[in-house]
């Protein structure tokens, strides 16, 4: 194929390799993400840099980075994917067991293994043809630019204060519970107010960064300050590091559950009042009529009422 400019000179799959070059800001990684080699990436990176007269992608220290006309041209280029992607994906051309259409999916780490078990399992029986992604939440990642510029789907949450801008609509309810060593002196006799306050805790590291989570905002709303003695980077660390020590991890039932079903652990009733915590999923008006998604947000919701509620 010629390398000439022409009048179109970009096609779609340019557009997507451009898009995935700088996100991942590697040849390999994206011919791994488009299951192409490296030199048919290669190849076009050498002709997007001729069609748009710019490196785009140079060599530094830390590794390739994007250049200035590269970031700029990135939003256009996202835009342009959508707008295609809303003409090929015609309502009545989406059929869940035949696609393989890519579903990505951000959520934090502490989700109810058993729900995140029952989305895979629904998953692969409807849809085998298909991709599905979960992305974890970190404190650098803005999901609410990702759902905007369609990096994400769709966003599990259970922030006290949801975006507005988002469409929003209930997954499941979960009970908040203290976790601690199965040797733990209040794993018999239960915790108490004071047991909480004089206890050493295991604390995650925010997930968000405009977003306080629900258990540490009714402790700061009740003027409550835990000795946050360890922290952790994920959630699913946690629950190891309470063998055999005095550590306190609150945390939700479905999640705890799962770990004393694997761990010398023990599940406490909190002491403290926490309401139930509610997660939901989050999508963009982008999305919001799109058949495909639709089909993705209903095996969510599926999935999140049937997990039994919590008991103690």
């Amino acid at each position: 194929m010629s390398l000439r400019r022409s009048d179109d000179p970009l096609d779609t799959y340019l557009l997507r390799v451009f898009v995935l070059l700088i996100s991942e800001r590697s040849v390999s990684r994206t011919a791994l993400r488009l299951n192409q080699s490296q030199p048919a990436v290669s190849a076009a990176l050498k002709r997007l840099r001729e069609i748009l007269g710019d490196p785009l992608l140079v060599r530094e220290k830390g590794g390739m980075v994007p250049t200035e006309r590269a970031l700029a041209l990135m939003s256009h280029a996202k835009g342009a994917l959508a707008e295609i992607d809303r003409m090929t994906d015609a309502p009545e051309s989406f059929e869940p067991h035949s696609t393989r259409h890519e579903f990505r999916v951000g959520s934090p780490d502490y989700l109810a293994p058993v729900f995140v078990a029952s989305v895979a399992e629904r998953f692969r029986r409807e849809a085998p043809q298909a991709r599905l992604s979960l992305h974890a939440l970190g404190p650098s990642f803005d999901f609410e630019r990702s759902l905007a510029e369609g990096d994400l789907d769709v966003v599990i949450g259970n922030w006290p204060e949801p975006p507005h801008r988002m469409h929003l609509s209930m997954l499941l309810e979960d009970e908040i519970v203290c976790l601690v060593a199965a040797s733990h002196p209040c794993a018999k006799k239960g915790m108490s107010v004071d047991d909480y306050l004089r206890a050493a805790h295991v604390v995650p590291m925010p997930y968000s960064i405009s977003q306080r989570g629900v258990i540490d905002s009714v402790l700061a709303s009740m003027r409550i300050s835990r000795d946050e003695r360890v922290a952790v980077q994920s959630f699913t660390a946690a629950p190891y590091l309470l063998q055999g020590t005095d550590l306190v991890f609150t945390t939700t039932r479905h999640f705890a559950q799962f770990y004393a079903n694997l761990l010398p652990l023990a599940i406490i009733p909190s002491p403290i009042a926490f309401p139930p915590m509610r997660f939901y999923q989050l999508w963009h008006e982008r999305n919001h009529h799109s058949t495909g998604h639709r089909w993705l947000r209903r095996l969510l919701s599926d999935c999140g009422r049937r997990i039994a509620p919590p008991h103690a």
